[in-house]
């Protein structure tokens, strides 16, 4: 067993290997203050031949009992990866797999569970720092190492791996993978923070990532580790040297094409015409072949880019594609929106509802509620493809996951707008960005439901093309551009900063140089789009007549239990009376949420009836409720009652209460005296019309200690 361990950001991190899991060809134990993540990695012996991509497989698992819980549930075990466990799994796969060799075609698998969470230490991000020491302790050849850090502002100064608690005060929140030169991966959200501070942020967290890849290498170089060797095979030369031969000009008039289909069926038709041509001199080529022609095909539209600074579609580095919107689209809804940029189109739909629509997360550490959500669809119709229907992507989950952290900084407090909101992303052209295109849907639905955002957010996906001398930073990029190319970096944000940052490459990482060109290019992007979406939606709608009426009130909650009653005997009764459905939150917020405006005051009034101190002099319609030989029990609000003694029902005297009230009459009362026990003393006669005449006999003092008519107690003897 070797183990080495150091101080980063203020806290002990230790990496451990050859104590656990010694049969897998690298693991590593990664422990930082009292969280604990294993990685463990493997590959096939051989190469998967009939694969024109490179298999990797990387599988993030929180398991309860590391936090000390038991699964919710029928079954009682962990299930499917929830959300959260698929995201990491992504910001883990995206800064180890470009580091792989090229043609490496061996099944990889890297597998990192959480053993042991503190509840404040994150796990996610000791996931990079385990794959990257696991790989690099493997045989498994990897261009390594990497490490990943989270990094946070709280108060103003940058804190890298914030705890938990830290997290709630941070105005940001940023997962940074990174080499020992640069950052390689960016995935995270902002209130609207600068394009600089952002910058500063990443050089922060990459000071860091430095320091965790020494202590990597402390690890490493303590053990005897031999890389396999990747053997590639070289294309026949005749073959090749035929290819181009056969190729002439075509691919630089095909890259020229501007309407994708038409481009990818002038590109088949090549492929097939060069294949059937060679058929007979090089048969079963015919994967060469295509490799080969996609290989030039790469280094074509490149070298056109950096040559000329245009793109296939007759396009600058810097221009946006032409801007449709379509808002209220939908008139059922409660919100919806078109968004059409280019070839990439996206129907976003706004639902509003109350707060039982709010969604349970059973997480490793605690459990908690959601009242805001996107969904993002990619149907295989959208790029005009037959697809398999099944479950959600893991890329289905990353993209909506994106457009919702983007979307969040803009919402309105609950308090003033009290819905649950679920935005879904239908995509229904894909040429580029779908998930930037769902934010500038999104936030336009968002205002076709009239949701007051603090304003519209847009997003745009920059590109970079370099040869390592000279590079180009692409705007609002295409799918071929971000196919081809080295960068694919999205921004959200809104007129005064970003809200939403996500960053993968494609090579071993980009300068903070060109990283600083690229944030100030798409500010310029940003700003051009939020002026389409301010044009057709600059305020937000009324609330359609479709979605419901939610009304909110803070009661004293110490009143709660009143409200909810003995076995729920209350609010059932309000829900019974009004139709509308009644939610009390610990913190003694009330929510009302019905499709009928009137009977949300009505459920309203009730409520504050039931919760409210009553003083004397206050009027109220109540229901008799209990008939007593000394007078009537009458409820002025659900489960609430006081007496109205039988002297203060008419002005003359009553000798049975029966005679003027009956179980279940309406009556008018008004309260004349609240005792120190807090029970309420109703008048009805107070609000009736005194007899001319009427003299009112004085009444018979009672003296303390006595009983009767005046005669003094005496003590009984037993």
């Amino acid at each position: 067993m070797q183990s080495k361990e150091r101080i980063i950001a203020g806290k002990t991190m230790r990496l451990e290997t050859g104590r656990i899991a010694r049969q897998s060809n690298g693991s590593v134990l990664v422990t930082y203050g009292e969280t604990t993540v294993l990685a463990a990695v493997n590959a096939s012996k051989e190469p998967r031949e009939d694969l024109d991509f490179f298999p990797l497989q990387v599988e993030y698992r929180e398991k309860h009992y590391a936090g000390g819980k038991i699964p919710g549930g029928f079954f009682k075990r962990e299930a499917r990866p929830g959300e959260h466990e698929v995201l990491t799994s992504r910001v883990t796969d995206r800064p180890i797999r470009p580091l792989f060799p090229k043609g490496f075609k061996n099944e990889t698998q890297v597998m990192i569970t959480v053993l042991q969470s503190d509840g404040e230490n994150n796990p996610d991000v000791l996931a990079g720092v385990g794959a990257s020491a696991a790989l690099m302790a493997s045989t498994i050849p990897w261009n390594g190492p990497i490490a990943s850090v989270r990094v946070g502002r709280v108060g103003g100064a940058y804190v890298v791996n914030p705890t938990r608690t830290e997290l709630e005060d941070s105005d940001m929140e940023m997962v940074v993978s990174g080499n020992s030169e640069t950052i390689v991966m960016v995935e995270g959200e902002a209130d609207c923070i600068s394009e600089t501070e952002i910058l500063d942020a990443l050089k922060q967290a990459h000071t860091v990532i430095k320091e965790i890849i020494e202590l990597q290498n402390e690890l490493v170089s303590t053990l005897d580790v031999v890389k396999d060797e990747v053997v590639i095979p070289e294309p026949d030369e005749d073959l090749v040297s035929t290819i181009d031969e056969k190729i002439g000009s075509q691919i630089d008039d095909i890259i020229k094409i501007v309407d994708k289909h038409e481009r990818s069926t002038a590109k088949d038709s090549m492929v097939n015409a060069i294949i059937e041509l060679l058929e007979d001199t090089f048969p079963d080529e015919g994967k060469t072949i295509k490799s080969v022609i996609n290989d030039r095909f790469k280094s074509a539209f490149r070298e056109q880019v950096l040559a000329t600074g245009k793109r296939s579609d007759g396009r600058s580095t810097t221009d946006i594609r032409d801007i449709t919107i379509d808002p209220n689209i939908l008139e059922r809804t409660h919100g919806s929106a078109l968004f059409t940029r280019g070839e990439t189109q996206a129907l976003v739909v706004t639902t509003l509802g109350s707060k039982s629509s709010e969604q349970i997360v059973d997480s490793m550490d605690d459990d908690y509620k959601k009242n805001y959500y996107l969904h993002y669809n990619f149907p295989p119709y959208c790029v005009g493809e037959v697809g398999r229907i099944g479950f959600t992507s893991r890329r289905e989950i990353g993209h909506g996951n994106l457009a919702q952290r983007a979307i969040k900084p803009v919402l309105p407090d609950y308090d003033d707008f009290p819905y649950t909101i679920r935005l879904v992303s239908e995509i229904m052209e894909s040429n580029g960005s779908s998930s930037m295109a769902s934010v500038c849907g999104g936030s336009l639905s968002l205002m076709s439901a009239g949701a007051p955002l603090k304003g519209h957010v847009a997003g745009i996906a920059m590109g970079l093309i370099t040869d390592g001398e000279r590079h180009a930073i692409l705007s609002d990029i295409l799918g071929m551009e971000d196919h081809l190319g080295d960068m694919d970096f999205k921004i959200a944000g809104t007129s005064d900063g970003i809200t939403a940052i996500q960053l993968d490459l494609k090579i071993e990482g980009v300068s903070f140089d060109i990283m600083e060109k690229a944030l100030d290019q798409a500010k310029e992007g940003r700003l051009h789009i939020l002026g389409k979406m301010n044009e057709v939606l600059p305020e937000p709608n009324d609330i359609s007549p479709y979605a419901p009426r939610i009304l909110s009130i803070t009661i004293n909650p110490e009143k709660i239990g009143a409200l909810i009653g003995p076995g729920g005997k209350n609010i059932k009764k309000i829900i019974e009376d009004t139709e509308c459905e009644v939610n009390v939150d610990d913190d003694g917020l009330v929510t009302i949420a019905g499709a009928n405006t009137e009977k949300c005051n009505e459920a309203v009034e009730l409520v504050k009836a039931i919760t409210f101190e009553p003083e004397v002099g206050m009027e109220f319609d109540s229901t008799v409720s209990r008939l007593m030989s000394f007078g009537a029990f009458v409820e002025f609000a659900p489960g609430r009652e006081g007496l109205v003694h039988i002297s203060e029902l008419e002005w003359h005297r009553v000798e049975k209460v029966e005679d003027v009230l009956k179980r279940g009459d309406k009556v008018r009362v008004k309260l004349i005296k609240v005792d120190d026990q807090g029970r309420l003393d109703f008048s009805r006669k107070a609000l009736l019309e005194k007899p001319e005449g009427y003299v009112e006999r004085p009444k018979r003092p009672r003296h303390d200690g006595n009983r009767g008519r005046g005669k003094p107690f005496k003590k009984r003897r037993f």
